[in-house]
């Protein structure tokens, strides 16, 4: 089983990202089962379905998870049911609100048991004000649950990076000096929903982001894959946390069908294919470059996520980092 981030791993706005629909009807055909799991709770997991249907892929509602079912999952347990919430953010979020059995509301007059907050591309200040207003009593004096359906700082659209969900949770934050539990990646719940959903067992995980895919993946004790065609860049990948370190890291989608390289280990140098680097006291150095990009860049990641050293503990060559991986 595969489960697939989608912004910035199948599509960048409304256009399919190079290569990625065609490797993904490739491992339909060779009996993969797929599912998808996105952050972004502006859309129903129908439409969500539908623009995946429309750029070639045969997907149903039921193989997509959005982060506003992982919420819901979650205010179950937080009020009763029936409860009047105040949503922030747009259909996708109102819609599983709706299916969940919880009446919506936009203001905080109509004293709602919680807020749930998701990103919509037309959440502005007077949104975000009453999610402040709502929320202006701290919990330890009564007040009530806030949900946010993810905390992405940024989100991948065809001009470029936007300002995501997690910069309008900042600023209901800032106001009101709480903090929102989050129901999408990197935690655990909506990585739950999909499995639930999917029948998922031993899925791979495929993502762009270091930070939610990668890291939630791992959370969920799932096998993670990061492709360089969306958020997270060489630099990012060489300084990965342990709880961030993705399992395989490829270009595109095309190389899922490439035999993985090992990487084999001998004393203070990392092989990965033909690429070699040596760690050298502070010093990580190029032994071969191996004419392939991705496995130095695989051997670098694997030297120094294997030296129990930070990054800043090395100088790093600039043909380590290079990137010529980024979608134009």
């Amino acid at each position: 089983m595969v489960l697939a981030d989608l912004d910035g791993v199948v599509y960048a706005g409304p256009g399919a990202l190079p290569h990625a629909v065609e490797s993904l009807i490739r491992a339909q055909q060779e009996g993969r089962r797929l599912g998808y799991i996105t952050n972004n709770a502006s859309r129903t997991d129908a439409s969500v379905a539908e623009h995946l249907t429309s750029l070639g892929l045969h997907v149903a509602p039921d193989d997509v998870t959005t982060s506003p079912q992982a919420a819901m999952r979650l205010m179950r347990d937080l009020v009763p049911a029936g409860s009047t919430l105040l949503v922030i953010g747009g259909e996708g979020l109102v819609v599983e609100v709706e299916k969940a059995g919880f009446v919506v509301t936009r203001s905080a007059d109509d004293h709602p048991a919680a807020v749930v907050q998701g990103f919509a591309p037309e959440v502005g200040w007077v949104h975000l004000a009453e999610a402040a207003y709502a929320l202006a009593t701290p919990v330890e004096e009564g007040g009530i649950p806030w949900v946010a359906t993810n905390s992405d700082w940024t989100i991948p659209q065809a001009r470029g990076i936007a300002p995501g969900n997690g910069t309008l949770v900042s600023a209901v934050h800032t106001a009101v000096g709480r903090l929102a539990t989050i129901a999408g990646k990197p935690e655990r719940p909506i990585f739950d929903v999909a499995v639930s959903r999917t029948g998922a067992q031993t899925p791979l995980f495929i993502g762009d982001r270091l930070d939610t895919d990668i890291q939630g993946a791992r959370t969920a004790d799932m096998r993670s894959l990061l492709v360089l065609t969306g958020i997270d860049r060489p630099k990012q990948i060489l300084a990965a946390p342990p709880a961030q370190r993705p399992d395989y890291i490829v270009e595109d989608l095309r190389q899922l069908f490439e035999p993985y390289p090992t990487t084999v280990v001998k004393g203070a140098r990392t092989r990965v294919g033909d690429a070699i680097v040596e760690i050298d006291g502070v010093d990580l150095r190029i032994v071969n470059d191996g004419g392939r990009q991705i496995d130095l860049l695989r051997a670098g990641a694997a030297a120094i996520w294997n030296s129990g050293r930070a990054i800043f503990g090395f100088r790093v060559p600039e043909q380590l980092y290079a990137d010529p991986f980024r979608v134009r």
